[in-house]
């Protein structure tokens, strides 16, 4: 390429700056999920760098790109077309040239199908470098109020009702907080599933539009949640569920014996009770003595 196509910058403001050479590479691309200020510079120097740009919808990234005064090759990858423009994607990269794979928004692979790049570049032995930046799921959970020590990112359910159902009752004893996705047009039928499943009383946000004009964070139970869009109309944006895990109560104690069985049937003893003291707010060596007693009550019964 010659003339602009082959400049290799990008423009911040009114400043030109120049990428520096860019090893050959697969690049993990984070870009914004919808303020175009939150990109990083290492994202911008690794786009404007990377002799290709592989993105989930050209016309999406063309948006960013062209705000940054960046003119690089893009290609598609997405999953409509991953079988056929991977193998070509693995090819380049084999061939000594540098790949920058970037969603429509947010990092790249959580929800969409670059998981299956990143694989048959490793197993290629092709070196694969994140660039990290926004996420919507780590957006929501830090704004959301929840626990954040540990949390699961589950995406987006099923759309049929049953396996829907199956879903969250397959959550529902994580202990942990759990992330979704979810459409607007089917957000009052999930929080509606969401409190058949996991029970109303369970604390939860809302994410809407999350970085943009319109950005929007409800939190409180799930019933209360669940109600309010029942009754709303249908929202506009990206949306973003976050449910809090379930809270043991130190008053149900066979409760806390299966949850101190089902723990230990997983890890040693000690680390066993160290996870049901946080989950219960109850005391490690009391919930340890416990668990040792629950396990010769269990040898004699062997006996």
């Amino acid at each position: 390429m010659t003339g602009e196509l082959a400049k290799r910058s990008y423009v911040i403001g009114q400043t030109e700056i120049s990428a520096r050479p860019l090893a050959p590479a697969l690049y993990l691309v984070a870009t914004p999920i919808g303020n175009l200020a939150d990109i990083t510079l290492r994202a911008l120097e690794t786009l404007a760098a990377a002799d290709i740009v592989a993105c989930e919808d050209t016309r999406v990234s063309r948006v960013l790109l062209d705000r940054y005064g960046i003119r690089r090759r893009t290609t598609a990858y997405h999953e409509h077309n991953a079988g056929e423009a991977g193998p070509k994607l693995i090819a380049a990269l084999l061939a000594g040239q540098s790949v920058a794979l970037i969603s429509d928004a947010g990092t790249p692979l959580i929800s969409d199908p670059g998981y299956r790049l990143v694989g048959e570049a490793l197993d290629q032995g092709i070196r694969v470098v994140p660039i990290p930046g926004p996420s919507a799921p780590l957006a929501a959970l830090t704004a959301s109020g929840l626990p954040s020590d540990a949390f699961l990112f589950a995406g987006f359910l099923p759309v049929k009702t049953g396996q829907r159902l199956t879903r969250l009752e397959a959550l529902k004893a994580v202990p942990a907080t759990l992330i979704f996705f979810e459409s607007p047009r089917r957000l009052a039928d999930t929080l509606s599933a969401m409190v058949e499943a996991l029970g109303g009383a369970r604390k939860a946000a809302i994410g809407r539009e999350l970085t943009k004009t319109f950005e929007e964070m409800r939190t409180g139970t799930l019933q209360s949640l669940a109600e309010h869009y029942e009754a709303a109309d249908t929202p506009k944006g990206e949306i973003v569920i976050c449910v809090g895990p379930s809270e043991a109560t130190a008053d149900e104690p066979e409760d806390i014996d299966r949850l101190l069985l089902s723990l230990a049937a997983e890890m040693p003893a000690s680390k066993a009770a160290a996870e049901a003291a946080k989950m219960t707010g109850g005391q490690k060596q009391a919930l340890y003595r416990r668990l040792l007693e629950l396990k010769e009550i269990g040898k004699d019964g062997d006996g």
